[in-house]
């Protein structure tokens, strides 16, 4: 990018900062806060897998979508994760009207063959080590580029599925069904991993990745384990202890700081609970008052604990009305994101799928501003 450019785009990223994304100035170095904002605004939100293309971020502009959360620029920390890299990213988005409120570390939601780091979860030192290092130092060029928050999985066993089930018209949902599910072969490369070994894992990362993250006021949200499995057996030999409500409350509990919390995905928590319909306000609650939801995921199932599929918002279970309003009820400020959108024939890259969801959100946050949360 030329020196002239990026200043315009820099110049441009300033202005949409401060005039549209609430989460603006809690990056390194701005010193009148201890703790993020809370219960300023909601908006549609977007994610890729990917750094967005100028062809992403225009199509989001098209939609009214101006808030974006960027896949990571590479799997591993290297130039592609400095700060002036990541600035160029951030002023790209600004040049579209869109602000970057987060980026995916390189901790996604793959099975462990397949991921990024992987040592982390695996619990071998000292490349776990190294890794982490390699993530503390991600954490603080994503302050210094002033992005406020990173999204992160600490899973072994990835998302796991069963296949999809016909829904109405061309559409199908991602389904899964513990008692069809193949566990063949019966352990991953991790081998045996019991609940304590993924706690003194998970707890080892925070315990040297939180401060840092605390220090350059960047928040951590970590999306639940996908789906929860039984306690007592786990899947292919792990269990899965950021799979259940009350894993995802020991979570949090972890470290003590306002910049450790979650990536909120409404859809995996219903996963989570016998009666989705009727529980998951609760569950929202809970984590809302504690100021832990850091980004939502606004995705609905039909089903419940382990036999569930994932619809469009407004062919499940839950009322997303209700649970749109309950996010206002606790102050949750941020994005409001689609997440694993059906697949629709003739829509290879689910652009149709989200468009239609992004225009959900849109409508029920019109519909429902913040005076009505109290309704």
């Amino acid at each position: 990018m030329r020196r002239r450019d990026f200043l315009k785009s820099a110049s441009a990223l300033a202005a949409v900062r401060v005039a549209a994304s609430p989460l603006a100035g809690f990056a390194r170095g701005d010193e009148t806060a201890a703790a993020p904002p809370v219960g300023r605004a909601m908006y549609a939100g977007s994610q890729f897998d990917r750094v967005p293309s100028d062809d992403d971020l225009r199509w989001l502009a098209t939609l009214g979508v101006r808030h974006v959360c960027s896949g990571p620029p590479a799997a591993h920390f290297d130039q592609s994760w400095s700060a002036a890299s990541l600035e160029q990213i951030n002023a790209r988005a600004a040049s579209f009207g869109i602000a970057l409120d987060m980026i995916a570390l390189p901790m996604a939601s793959s099975y462990i063959a397949n991921a990024d780091n992987p040592n982390i979860m695996l619990g071998k030192s000292p490349e776990r080590d190294r890794e982490i290092d390699g993530i503390c130092e991600i954490i603080r060029n994503v302050a210094h580029a002033g992005i406020p928050a990173v999204k992160y999985n600490l899973t072994i066993l990835g998302v796991v599925r069963t296949g999809t089930t016909p829904a109405r018209g061309s559409a199908r949902y991602s389904t899964f069904v513990y008692a069809n599910a193949k566990q063949d072969p019966p352990l991953t490369e991790a081998g045996e991993v019991s609940a304590d070994e993924m706690w003194e894992r998970i707890t080892y990362f925070l315990e040297r990745v939180v401060p840092v993250a605390t220090e350059n006021k960047v928040r951590l949200a970590c999306h639940p384990h996908d789906p929860g499995m039984p306690a007592d057996t786990g899947f292919r030999g792990v269990h899965r202890v950021l799979g259940s409500v009350a894993g995802l409350k020991r979570f949090i509990e972890i470290e003590a700081s306002p910049y450790h919390g979650l990536n909120f995905c409404q859809g995996t928590v219903s996963e989570m609970l016998d009666d989705p319909g009727r529980e998951v306000f609760d569950v929202i609650r809970y984590f809302g008052t504690r100021r832990k939801i850091f980004n939502v995921h606004f995705r609905n199932i039909k089903g419940h604990f382990l036999n569930f599929e994932e619809t469009f918002p407004d062919d499940g279970d839950v009322n997303m009305v209700e649970a749109l309003k309950t996010y206002r009820e606790v102050g949750y400020d941020g994005m409001i994101m689609p997440d694993h959108a059906p697949e629709i024939d003739g829509d290879p890259d689910h652009r149709r799928a989200f468009a239609f969801e992004f225009g959900y959100i849109q409508a029920l946050l019109q519909a429902i501003p913040p005076a009505a949360a109290k309704a």
